[in-house]
């Protein structure tokens, strides 16, 4: 192969199998890297392959870890390991997380302690020399200072162990150091110590053994040694005395300043002076009673948004969770009401969650003294959707449940329905909240108290799909029966909400509009003005469900709805929501049979309609275009001046230059030889070769119209009378028969804030 021959070099790498590692908390993923060089020609010149394999040690893997964010993380971070794969990579981690350590006793290599390190007192301003030992010596027989540094000057000789030779033979300093630790040692630690150490580096030699028997240095070991334990309890009493005098004055100047603090311009120079870093490094302390101060002054501090970022930036969070719970009422009261004002920033609240706060403030929602203050913190962590599931996997809900059936005909705390409402909107924990009676319980107490807040709780349970929803069929009558009665507007109001959640196949929908007398209802809650229009949109909300069914489209077309319903979309044609809504009516109206005729033939929907296809909101913009794309496919004339709206948008601002005749270049254009002009009076439309080239595209008579522009732009085929063949889908990834409401018709608007703000007065 020759240089020159050479053009790139390719590098590939294919993903393999996973699996764990056999004795680490790690995931092995094997992969392969293939590397290619490429000729001039693009060919492959020379090729070769090599299967590798990358260890992800998970250090952080533990019995109450979450493995399906590990998962996640995982699969984010690492390359090599497809999405596709994160089933077995939550699969993997459940069985390192449960796979336990063996048993049996791995061959244990012998460890050797490592040598002393040096001690505190053994620096010298001057360096030892071998031929002044003899003064070192003579230092031995002075006071305990002298004593220790005589011993220490030694030392130094006796680390370098080409001296030892020379210290073995001078019997003088050895007897001498043998006999002042022998005598002294209790005197002083240090010197004992020391001198200790001295016969230490003579022990690392097997020779010199002989030596430190001769001198018995190891009887003098005593771990019992009154005089060192009365030493150490001296200075610990000592330090401990220190400790509580500091305490006392960090507790009076603490006091001072929170006292002077109610002067917010004091409390300002406090700020500047970075008060707020100097109190959040004395929560270390241990002293609850100057804990219960520093954290009330945090408290105080923190309504201010400089001080509460400033608590942000020094880990405030994580130390607050050292205190919760603890066993002093008053600390732990103050330092849950620091959590709560903290909690109103998204930020802090994911640190909450992240330091392990969650299930502890779980358990202390049976603690009655500090229920509400726990229950509050809680409440602002659930508003946040990606810490909701993570209620499900502690005993939260069960309590919750407790204690609403606790209650029994009393008032319910705002705090608790609010922290309900927002756990409910959560699918697995509104499963938990329906298993055994939690369901029929919750429903009972809403329909006897006719309570607007519980009936709430039920509306987000039922727009979960799944093995919850098919449990609101015994209830459906229930339901039914509070909208025709004289009920309180908000209660009614999430009675529809639930009902129009149930899309459940099963439920005969007609038998219900027939037995409760639903749809005079329904039409007169139409009316532009007759009811808050909360309450006129969950009727909208409500036809668009009703209508799955043939025959209950049928039976409210017959009714006069459709007309009603252009009349409400002329009156609420700023509110996208309603038009919507009202659209998606239109949109079910017209996949049944019995009420296409009504839609198309009867109405003006579809003159609405196309005044919405390029409405400025996508949903009403996709909802409108299937719509119509239904009504194109089966009325001929109306499919006509779709295509042509259609047609028109595309090309409005070529039609405008044109129909203005402000081309100035091009004005010789637009006539004809015989300097009539091309148009001769007639539709732009209708003169299609104006638009095309005769080149193939279309024909000398001009028999190809404007639907073939916008089947060219959508790719799509020519079906039928000149449209997609596709139309007959929903646009939702359905096909027609079985289509889904738009997103924003669930049981809840996303505009629509749940209960975050109720409690915010208290």
């Amino acid at each position: 192969m020759q240089a020159d021959d050479v053009r790139y070099l390719t590098r590939k790498v294919k993903g393999g199998s996973l699996d764990v590692h056999p004795t680490e908390k790690a995931l092995v993923v094997h992969y392969e890297v293939e590397a290619r060089i490429l000729g001039q020609t693009g060919d492959a010149m020379l090729g070769e392959r090599k299967s590798c394999q990358k260890i992800i040690r998970l250090k952080s893997l533990s019995p109450n870890t979450d493995i399906g964010s590990l998962a996640r993380k995982v699969v984010e971070e690492c390359r090599l390991i497809s999405p596709s794969k994160l089933p077995e990579v939550e699969q993997l981690l459940f069985y390192l997380q449960n796979r336990k350590s063996p048993t049996e006793k791995k061959e244990k290599k012998p460890i050797k302690p490592r040598d002393p390190t040096p001690f505190e007192g053994m620096e010298l301003d001057e360096e030892a020399n071998i031929n002044s030992i003899d003064d070192y010596v003579e230092l031995l027989y002075e006071d305990v200072p002298e004593k220790i540094r005589g011993a220490t000057l030694i030392l130094h000789l006796a680390r370098n162990p080409d001296n030892l030779e020379e210290l073995l033979q001078n019997e003088t300093a050895l007897g001498a150091l043998a006999r002042v630790l022998r005598e002294d040692w209790k005197q002083s630690v240090d010197l004992a110590t020391t001198i200790i150490y001295i016969f230490f580096c003579f022990s690392s030699f097997i020779q010199f053994h002989g030596l430190i028997t001769y001198y018995k240095i190891g009887a003098l070991y005593d771990p019992e040694n009154q005089n060192l334990k009365k030493e150490y309890e001296k200075a610990l009493k000592k330090y401990q005395g220190l400790l509580t005098k500091q305490e006392q004055l960090l507790r009076v100047a603490l006091y001072l300043l929170l006292n002077l603090s109610e002067d917010t311009r004091t409390e300002l120079k406090m700020r500047n002076k970075n008060i707020v870093h100097l109190l959040v490094k004395t929560l270390d302390r241990d002293n609850e009673e100057l804990l219960v101060l520093v954290v009330s002054f945090l408290k105080k501090l923190s309504i201010f948004l400089e001080n509460k970022n400033d608590m942000a930036e020094t880990d405030t969070v994580e130390k607050l969770a050292k205190l919760v719970p603890c066993e002093h009422e008053d600390l732990l009261n103050v330092t849950l009401r620091l959590l709560l004002n903290l909690s109103f920033d998204t930020g802090l609240r994911s640190k909450m969650v992240q330091v392990g706060l969650l299930p502890k403030l779980t358990t202390m929602l049976g603690d009655e003294t500090q229920r509400h203050l726990a229950m509050r913190i809680l409440y602002h962590i659930s508003m946040d959707d990606r810490f909701k599931s993570m209620f499900a996997y502690t005993d939260c809900i069960p309590q919750m449940m407790k204690m609403l059936f606790d209650c029994g005909e009393e008032r319910m705390d705002p705090e608790l329905i609010s922290f309900c409402i927002n756990l409910a909107a959560n699918k697995r924990n509104a499963q938990l909240i329906c298993e055994g009676n939690g369901l029929k319980m919750l429903m009972k107490r809403a329909l006897k108290l006719k309570d607007p807040l519980m009936m709430k709780v039920i509306r987000n349970v039922s727009q979960h799909d799944g093995p919850s929803k098919n449990l609101f069929i015994d209830y459906v009558g229930d339901l039914a029966a509070q909208i025709g009665q004289n009920e309180e507007e908000e209660f009614v109001i999430e009675c529809l909400g639930t009902l129009a959640n149930l899309t459940i196949p099963d439920l005969d929908w007609e038998l219900v509009l027939k037995e409760y007398n639903l749809v005079p209802f329904l039409k007169d809650h139409l009316k532009p003005g007759c009811a808050e229009d909360d309450l006129v949109l969950e009727v909208v909300i409500m036809i668009g469900t009703v209508s799955m069914d043939d025959s209950c489209a049928a039976m409210l077309a017959k009714s006069g709805i459709i007309p009603a319903l252009i009349e409400l979309l002329n009156a609420q044609q700023e509110d996208d929501e309603f038009v919507c809504q009202i659209v998606y009516v239109f949109y079910q109206m017209v996949f049944h049979q019995a009420t296409r005729e009504v839609i198309i033939k009867e109405t003006q929907a579809p003159a609405y309609l196309i005044d919405l296809m390029h409405d400025k909101n996508a949903e009403i913009r996709k909802v409108c275009d299937n719509t119509l794309d239904i009504i194109a496919e089966y009325d001929e004339e109306w499919g006509r001046k779709i295509q042509n709206e259609k047609f028109r948008w595309h090309n409005s601002q070529w039609l405008e230059m044109v129909e203005n005749r402000q081309m100035d270049e091009a004005e010789p254009f637009m006539y004809s030889d015989e300097g009539e002009p091309f148009l001769q009076g007639g539709d732009i439309l209708e003169r299609p070769d104006l638009f095309y080239s005769a080149d193939g595209i279309i024909t000398a008579d001009s028999a190809i119209s404007p639907e073939f522009f916008t089947d060219f732009q959508n790719g799509d085929f020519i079906g039928p009378q000149g449209f997609p063949s596709s139309a007959v889908s929903d646009g939702f990834g359905q096909v027609a028969g079985g289509p889904l409401r738009p997103t924003t018709a669930y049981g809840f608007r996303p505009d629509e804030q749940y209960y975050y703000s109720y409690s915010a007065s208290r």
